[in-house]
């Protein structure tokens, strides 16, 4: 912390960055703040809440339909007039007159009727409903997922935040080695003890680095920018610094060779695979007659809002459709052949993401190995660039190969930077692909 504090002090005296712009973020604060805000982590969320408002749906399957209306009707149809009168329970004897039943007059009629619809046996909605079921677990599942992988990319990219103050901080000492060595070779210089040349060396030296920071400084604002994109915040409206510095070591690890079962994204292709299966067999159970009971109650009156007679009706109903013109049987094709390829897909994707896990895996032993070789020449280099820097204030050194050892030692540092940041983050994407 007190690095990164001396970093961003250098670098508000540097005249680029305004401290009351800047807000300090550790990495579980900032990976909480992508997974709020970040669009697809939202979007992920509403697939899941679709998903169960369909399953929800299905409960019509097992629960009673209600409805009730209220009809008024004025007719002289002879079959309508007197059944709303035998509804109505107002026939008498009169009423029988071949006369009036063949011309009848207007007859008013208000009905009050409430219907009730129950399902009994419907094994095609039963199905359907596991079907919806398995949707919402598999798309509950693929938002977990989302949100892991998140995690994994709010992670890299706070790394690289981290990293990328890092360099700073690597190329500022740089830039004042730099300065430092333009002074001492002015000096030497202006007492004749080396030539033009030296001078025009350790200048061309100092502007390079210069360039150099100034490419770092914009790098930072760069990947904070991004940080703000992921949040769902606004980029350029602040800089983000990180609470903690960069490794500077690592951690050796080993991650198992084989994919967890358990691995959200696997289990969500697994359960789209079932669903497609219960869907298959919902279309084969269309073939299968549906039972439903039904009951209404009706009240009817000759007075509007007057409920003078009343009657009922209960039953139970068989029903299914023999021949629909092939329409279920090509439907229930294409639902066998959605689930084989569905299959197919969950085989390929296990497949491909086995594939990577095992490329993770060798990658993290390269960047152990990386990691290794850089720092033996980073040794090397601050070595060599000592013993130079001795020999040159004794006289017995060119400036151009003080220069030189000078740039090499920094180089090799960022490359050790950036090599342990590449073994951290394999360990980090290892970790994402053998999460369970």
């Amino acid at each position: 912390m007190k690095k990164i504090l001396s970093i961003l002090i250098v670098l508000t005296s540097a005249g680029w960055l305004n401290a009351q712009d800047t807000l300090v973020i550790s990495q579980p604060e900032f990976v909480e703040k992508v997974i709020q805000n970040n669009g697809s982590a939202k979007i992920a969320d509403k697939q899941a809440a679709m998903a169960k408002a369909d399953f929800q749906q299905s409960n019509a399957l097992y629960l009673p339909t209600v409805t009730a209306s209220y009809t008024a009707m004025l007719t002289n149809n002879p079959l309508m007039a007197f059944g709303s009168k035998l509804n109505q329970e107002i026939l008498t004897q009169q009423d029988f007159n071949p006369d009036l039943l063949n011309d009848p007059d207007k007859v008013e009629n208000y009905a009050t009727e409430i219907m009730v619809l129950q399902p009994l046996l419907n094994l095609d909605g039963v199905y359907e409903r596991n079907a919806a079921r398995i949707q919402h677990e598999a798309y509950q599942l693929k938002a977990e997922r989302t949100k892991e992988y998140l995690e994994l990319e709010a992670t890299k990219l706070y790394m690289q935040l981290q990293l990328a103050y890092e360099a700073v901080e690597v190329i500022t000492r740089a830039h004042e080695t730099a300065g430092e060595a333009v002074k001492i070779v002015t000096d030497y210089y202006d007492q004749g003890m080396v030539q033009k040349a030296d001078l025009l060396d350790a200048r061309v030296r100092l502007n390079e680095v210069k360039s150099q920071l100034q490419y770092a400084r914009s790098n930072v604002q760069n990947t904070s920018d991004q940080l703000l994109v992921l949040m769902g915040e606004v980029p350029g409206t602040y800089m983000l610094s990180p609470q903690t510095e960069a490794p500077l070591n690592y951690d050796i690890a080993t991650y198992a060779g084989t994919l967890p079962e358990s691995r959200k994204d696997l289990m969500a292709m697994s359960k789209a695979v079932s669903g497609y299966e219960s869907m298959l067999k919902s279309s084969k159970m269309k073939f299968i007659p549906r039972i439903n009971a039904f009951g209404s109650f009706q009240v009817y009156d000759n007075e509007a809002l007057q409920f003078g007679a009343s009657g009922y009706m209960i039953g139970a109903k068989a029903s299914w459709d023999i021949f629909n013109g092939y329409s279920k049987i090509a439907k229930t094709r294409k639902a066998k052949l959605e689930a084989e390829k569905a299959k197919l897909e969950q085989e390929e994707y296990v497949s491909q993401q086995q594939a990577e896990l095992i490329k993770a895996n060798r990658m993290l032993a390269d960047a152990k190995n990386k990691v290794e070789l850089y720092q033996l020449a980073f040794d090397q280099a601050n070595e060599s660039y000592k013993v130079r820097r001795d020999r040159f204030e004794q006289g017995l050194e060119k400036t151009v190969d003080l220069l030189m050892t000078e740039s090499q030692m920094y180089h090799k540092e960022l490359q050790l930077q950036q090599a342990i940041f590449e073994y951290n983050f394999t360990k980090v994407y290892l970790d994402f692909l053998t999460k369970e």
